[in-house]
């Protein structure tokens, strides 16, 4: 449904006022400028623009024009000249911009209490912590003020506030997005992330947002993201029972056992895997030197102005005055050990399905064991970008203590519309169960039908079988094929001939095919008969097309296929 700008914005500040909560927000767009704003799109229109009308938060370590980048720290602040590459892009999509929403301070945690600008309410529960750092973010969205927010993720920042607010939380792979206009906390794995009510909105941010940046060092040239659907085959890592971590937090882990079985119930096979090598890779993160990416990043503020610090941010970024050259060297070499022995368990997996967040803990906890919980919050985020994985949030049924439950469903650079799908059938937003394999896990050969000349002739090259809502074939478990000619020769000009032809073919994904699933096709091809094999000329027509099938297919083809 198309929503006025005009009134989005009314909606948007009204939200505000009644969730009253100041630690949001650290900046916010005067109300004249964001009407004068939402007016200007109004009269030009919506063609164009995906995003017409939405409203959007930015975490206030992303740039945005006419507002301030503080980083949740007052004396690091500068005005930016413009809005970060993501930001334009989703502004020019017809997106509006509230304002700049508060975060750990640096981006530096993963629990949203360490800002001067205050602790953002939880809108589960007052008393538990936002989660971080995405804290401001994560909270706008749930509350209803935006339509969606721009976070970070370095170790989990766009996932764990999602889980303890009780939103979908979307963690592109690394590069999708471009990081111009960010302010850095670890550059080698850093991405902006996505915080909506449903997937399918943060999904539709995400396919504006995506795009190559030439200007960013880390932006890669992905495929754009797109929803997919592919055979029933799924295989769905978890762990093992006994290396599931819930710190004592039995509604997380009955809520974790419900959300496997729902899983389950939609045709997934669950395998339950040796999570220690994961385990140590998200250990790697916090233990290892890749803090002193983070000293790198404000190293000029940090040794001029220590004081302009939160304590616990300061202390956590001084720790890598200590760390030397070879025990980054020592820490790469052990995470590409990991990698290696997690190589083998990702190979035989499509996703992993892991807890959000471990155990909600509330703002006195933390006040009381600020560094030991903090990590505890990262153990299923904290490896997911040193392993360069997507990752998506989703949320699931109430817990028995109230808090909505969470699951972070984890896959392959790429895998980020395949993921996306899975998230929109557990959430209820796509009704089209079971879910499905990825087309890159089905054999190459496989995934379709490559009989009659490499396809079905009357169809597209390659062309039958289930479909993605692109349109696109996605392949499938098992094909089978036939084809009829009745072919004849030209008598003294035995060099040509004509064929008379019908083609059955059918890729299905189910282990058998099944016969209402078969595409026919039928036509007519002419023949030259050189000494170097047949040069072949068909012309064909579906008989039972699928939306999208050309009426007509012409195939030039060299060779006797049967």
């Amino acid at each position: 449904m198309q929503i006025s700008p005009v009134t989005a914005v009314h909606q948007a500040l009204a939200a505000l006022a009644a969730y009253d909560d100041p630690a949001t927000f650290i900046s916010l767009k005067p109300e004249a400028a964001l009407l004068a704003e939402a007016a200007a799109l109004e009269a030009a229109g919506p063609s164009g623009k995906p995003l017409y009308g939405l409203i959007f938060a930015v975490k206030d370590n992303i740039d945005a024009t006419g507002l301030p980048t503080t980083a949740a720290c007052p004396d690091f602040a500068y005005t930016p000249a413009g809005s970060a590459f993501v930001v334009a892009r989703l502004e020019a999509a017809g997106a509006i911009v509230l304002g700049k929403t508060n975060l750990d301070q640096f981006a530096t945690g993963l629990v949203g209490v360490r800002s001067p600008y205050g602790v953002p309410r939880n809108v589960q529960r007052a008393d538990l912590v936002p989660g971080g750092s995405s804290s401001g973010s994560a909270v706008a969205v749930a509350a209803g003020i935006v339509h969606f927010a721009l976070g970070t993720d370095t170790a989990g920042s766009g996932r764990i506030p999602a889980g303890m607010n009780g939103i979908v939380g979307l963690k592109p792979s690394l590069g999708l997005f471009s990081a111009s206009g960010m302010v850095p906390a670890c550059r080698t794995l850093d991405t902006i992330s996505v915080f909506a009510r449903d997937v399918a909105t943060a999904f539709r941010v995400t396919t504006v947002a995506a795009a190559y940046d030439a200007a960013d060092a880390w932006s890669r040239p992905l495929p754009a993201p797109s929803l997919s659907t592919a055979p029933p085959s799924l295989r769905v890592g978890v762990p093992h029972p006994a290396q599931r971590k819930f710190f004592g937090d039995a509604a997380a882990e009955a809520s974790y056992a419900a959300d496997l079985e729902r899983l389950a119930a939609l045709g997934a096979q669950i395998v339950e895997v040796d999570f220690e090598p994961l385990h140590a890779v998200a250990r790697l993160l916090y233990e290892g030197p890749w803090v002193a990416e983070r000293y790198a990043a404000t190293r000029a503020l940090l040794e001029a102005s220590p004081s302009s610090f939160h304590p616990v941010t300061r202390k956590i970024i001084e720790g890598a005055r200590g760390l030397t050259a070879v025990s980054v060297f020592e820490a790469t070499y052990k995470l590409m050990d990991l990698k290696r022995a997690v190589a083998p368990l990702l190979a035989r997996l499509d996703c992993l399905a892991v807890p959000t967040v471990p155990r909600a803990y509330t703002v006195a906890e933390l006040a009381a064991d600020p560094i030991t919980l903090n990590s505890n919050l990262g153990s299923y985020t904290n490896f997911v970008n040193l392993l360069d994985l997507a990752a998506l949030s989703v949320p699931t049924a109430d817990r028995a203590d109230g808090l909505r439950g969470s699951l972070t469903l984890i896959g392959r650079a790429g895998s980020d519309g395949y993921l996306a799908g899975i998230g929109m059938a557990l959430t209820g937003e796509a009704t089209s169960a079971p879910i499905r394999a990825p087309a890159d896990r089905i054999a190459p050969t496989r995934r379709f039908y490559a009989g009659g000349g490499a396809s079905v002739r009357g169809y597209s090259y390659q062309a039958i079988g289930p479909r993605d809502l692109n349109n696109d074939p996605v392949g499938g478990r098992s094909i089978g094929e036939i084809s009829l000619e009745a072919r004849f020769r030209f008598g003294s000009l035995d060099q040509f001939g004509i064929v008379q032809f019908i083609d059955a073919g059918i890729i299905s994904p189910d282990p058998w095919p099944s016969t209402k699933e078969v595409r026919v096709g039928a036509g007519l091809g002419f023949r030259y008969y050189s000494n170097f094999g047949p040069i072949r000329i068909d012309v064909g027509t579906p008989i039972n097309p699928q939306a999208g099938d050309p009426r007509l297919g012409v195939y030039v083809s060299l060779g006797q296929a049967f």
